[in-house]
């Protein structure tokens, strides 16, 4: 039998056509016109959606439809979604040209060609592509004297003796089924899936349609395909137009379906109810599709640690190699102009074509502190001897501030040694919060990129995670684990600044690096932390810290580790990072008188004017006619650097020195009525003004107090001890120890003793200090009446007064009367007191 073709009103016989001189698009198979004539009498040609964009296609009397499938790939259905590509047009079209035009099979006009037998009792009328089902629909005519069904059997048996299978697809073969419905031609974004939800529609609007049990539903899709599974709607539900989801193993198996039985009308007695049931068939999207999404989205408990520990992965691996770089390039000076030979070189130029400015260069180096240095020279060579040595431990430098221990170590001990990585735990102590501390550590180190803002939106985050699922998920790290990492990336780019001058040619070069260091104390790093245990009573997380990293370093024979502190407690710290191991220290002190008047007068004398006029040149001291005064003011203000310094300065301005000297004291005097006295926080310091006007009164008349002397005095009964070191810290006073044992308590300052002087020589001040002490004490003694007296009432109030109780009641008695004079002493002398308030200003 030969079949037609109808496009553009054109009937051809089928098997006429000669091979590959159709063209296939969206309109149907068309003979090209340059080979055909037009024929009277055409009807418009169908698209994909239908005769004239209806969305159905229609057949009459004598006539048939059925669906080709496996005639596109499925695989490019994702080009229908791009907007500016016309794919059901596009696409066969690219097929044709990709595809070897000698090579017969691969045209989809060719593949339903040779699906229908040359024989077959039909004319093909009509060919509508569905791309994105990867099938066709295929109209045609028959004789009255045959069946559709009849013809489907005769084609479907066809394709099983003589299978045909697309390039595509060589594994799967083309079937084909007669459409029982009326199928629904949409062009819309829905794409096929092996889920259909099938929908029971009445027959008549307002009428009442059949809901199909499982077994009707399987007789009638079964010949499709395999069934995994029919999901009939819950009987609580709802929801309408009633419905069941049907799933196909294959998404060609559900297309099959869905266009052959979309539409069909189930009869009464195929169990359709009274007026019959439509079946509406539309792909229903898997769940499945998201299940990756829906279980990460629905397990967060697992999710965000495996979430965490992945950015904790990238960021070691990515970002520590950038901020170990970083940290090398800080401690070697890589990026400084300063140090740059280049930048060098100009400076020397430029000094030696400039006498001034070499004259100025030569005059901004401190000359004073050579008489210091001559007099601490075996410190000097004490630190470097240490920095030769293999020994594992520490070396501590211990001095109160202003004793020039930064200089000592920086500028003198190491001043040739390199390399050097300075730590300030002053920037990092005194940060307010945990990302500025991070931050703090960060910029002393040179560790970089730093993200301290995460740690606080990652806190937020664990927090909310925590209310939700109950635990935490470890996105949020506490400080010392962020400091943790920071000393870890600083280990380890001081061990590779140590090894980069090892060289292969070295007669040691098969030592592993260990041994390599251990071997070679000259050339580790040198790691000088210093204002250790500064305002340490605030919080000691930086400072364990610090010292299990140091330890660390130490031991592992990375760096050698010099501290700086003013704390004579440093002991008590760096003990718990290595407590087996004894320190090497240096207590730095107060300079000798004869030491302190030479670095004034290597001062004064730095500024003299080299171009007097005579044959003498005097220096600026000896052009002084008040510099005799200097051992006087000396004595007074003590050996203290920064005190020297200031007086030096004071005298070049035109002052004496004795003048100078008593500027120095009255500035000392009012420092500490503001930090000790007046400004007093109690809720923030542990001391009173009145417990810190006491031991100023006593040091007044004395050089030297007993310690224990202090703690006996009424208003240090409570918590004495605590309280004498906080003022130590704040270095009001400094606690001389012997054998380990505090014995005496000196002034913080030298200067402090004449300080202490000025204040108490002030009337109404030490009237008013001493008037709040007497009140202080009368408060004591009259908490201690209240005592025995309720002791006393208690006794009195037994039925008998057993011989026992006497002892115990005189002692009572005699504690009362001696509260009791006490009180009346403390009155006497705040009554003097007041009056000296009431009569002088």
């Amino acid at each position: 039998m030969l079949g037609v073709m109808k496009s553009f009103g054109v009937v051809l016989p089928l098997r006429a056509v000669p091979r590959r001189q159709y063209f296939f698009t969206a309109n149907g198979f068309r003979p090209r016109q340059r080979n055909l004539q037009r024929a009277q009498g055409i009807r418009q040609a169908t698209t994909e959606a239908g005769e004239e964009n209806s969305g159905h296609i229609n057949a009459g009397p004598n006539e048939g439809i059925l669906f080709f499938d496996n005639v596109f790939p499925l695989k490019l259905r994702w080009l229908l979604r791009l907007p500016f590509l016309h794919a059901d047009r596009s696409i066969p079209e690219l097929i044709k040209r990709l595809n070897n035009p000698h090579i017969a099979t691969a045209d989809p006009m060719s593949i339903i060609q040779r699906s229908i037998p040359p024989k077959a009792p039909l004319k093909v009328t009509e060919i509508l592509p569905r791309l994105k089902e990867g099938g066709a629909f295929v109209k045609f005519s028959h004789d009255p004297g045959i069946t559709a069904a009849e013809i489907e059997g005769t084609l479907r048996e066809y394709l099983r003796g003589k299978p045909v299978k697309p390039w595509f697809s060589p594994f799967t073969r083309v079937r084909t089924y007669l459409v029982r419905g009326k199928p629904w031609l949409e062009d819309l974004y829905r794409f096929p899936s092996s889920r259909l939800r099938v929908e029971f529609i009445p027959t008549d609007p307002g009428g009442q349609a059949a809901e199909l049990s499982q077994e009707t539903l399987y007789s009638l899709f079964r010949q499709y395909g395999k069934l995994a599974d029919i999901a009939t709607q819950p009987a609580d539900s709802k929801v309408l137009p009633k419905y069941a989801i049907l799933n196909f193993i294959r998404v060609r198996q559900a297309i099959m379906a869905k266009n052959c039985m979309h539409g069909i009308v189930i009869s009464p007695g195929e169990g359709g109810g009274k007026a019959g049931t439509v079946l509406k068939l539309v792909y229903e999207p898997k769940v499945k599709a998201h299940w990756i999404r829906d279980w990460l989205v629905n397990h967060p408990r697992f999710v965000i640690p495996v979430l965490a520990a992945l950015i904790a992965t990238f960021t070691v691996a990515v970002f520590d190699p950038i901020r170990t770089f970083f940290i090398k390039a800080h401690v070697t000076h890589s990026f400084h102009l300063t140090d740059n030979k280049l930048y060098k070189w100009f400076v020397t130029q430029a000094n030696r074509a400039n006498d001034i400015l070499r004259i100025r260069q030569q005059r901004s180096e401190d000359p004073g502190f050579n008489a210091i240095w001559d007099d601490r020279k075996g410190d000097i060579e004490q630190i470097r001897t240490w920095l030769m040595e293999t020994a594992d431990t520490f070396i501590v430098v211990q001095g109160p501030r202003g004793s020039g221990k930064r200089e000592l170590v920086i500028d003198q001990a190491l001043k040739d040694r390199k390399p050097v990585l300075v730590i300030d735990c002053k920037p990092i102590q005194e940060a307010r919060g945990d990302s500025a501390t991070i931050r703090a550590a960060a910029a002393e180190v040179g560790y970089r990129p730093v993200f301290s803002w995460m740690n606080s939106m990652s806190s937020l985050i664990d927090l909310a995670a925590q209310g939700t699922i109950g635990t935490k998920t470890g996105f949020s790290e506490t400080l010392d684990t962020q400091l943790a990492k920071i000393w870890q990336n600083t280990a380890t780019a001081l061990k590779q600044i140590a090894l980069e001058g090892r060289k292969k040619t070295d007669k040691d070069f098969e030592l592993g690096a260990d041994e390599y260091l251990e071997a070679h104390p000259e050339k580790r790093a040198v790691v000088v932390i210093d204002n250790f245990l500064h305002k340490s009573q605030e919080g000691s997380v930086v400072y364990d810290k610090i010292s299990e990293w140091a330890a660390a370093m130490t031991t592992g024979n990375i760096a050698h580790i010099i501290f700086l502190t003013n704390d004579v407690s440093f002991s008590k710290s760096l003990s718990k990072a290595l407590p087996d191991r004894v320190f090497r220290q240096i207590m730095l002190g107060d300079c000798s008188p004869e030491v302190a008047k030479r670095f004034v007068i290597t001062h004064l004398d730095a500024d003299s004017d080299d171009n007097l006029a005579g044959a003498q040149k005097l220096t600026a001291s000896q052009r002084r006619d008040d510099i005799t005064e200097l051992d006087g003011c000396i004595e007074t203000i003590g050996g203290r650097l920064t005190d020297l310094e200031f007086l030096a300065r004071r005298i070049k301005t035109g002052e004496t020195p004795k003048k100078a000297v008593h500027q120095i004291i009255e500035q000392s005097a009012s420092e500490i009525l503001k930090m000790y006295i007046l400004d007093v926080d109690k809720a923030s310091r542990k001391w009173s003004p009145e417990q810190a006007w006491l031991l100023i009164k006593q040091l007044a008349t004395s050089d030297v107090l007993r310690y224990n002397e202090i703690l006996l005095s009424d208003i240090y009964k409570s918590n004495g001890e605590s309280i004498l070191q906080a003022l130590e810290q704040a270095e009001l006073i400094t606690i001389i120890t012997s054998n380990g044992r505090p014995y005496s308590i000196k002034p913080g300052k030298p200067v402090y003793q004449a300080a202490f002087r000025l204040l108490t020589e002030d009337r109404v001040l030490k009237s008013r200090l001493d008037l709040a002490i007497t009140s202080e004490l009368i408060k004591a003694e009259t908490a201690s009446i209240d005592k025995y007296e309720a002791e006393l009432n208690l006794l009195a109030g037994l039925p008998k007064q057993p011989a026992e109780l006497v002892p115990r009641i005189e002692w009572l008695l005699g504690k009362l009367q001696g509260c009791q004079k006490k009180v009346e002493e403390y009155e006497r002398e705040s009554g003097a007191l007041k009056k000296v308030l009431q009569a002088e200003y």
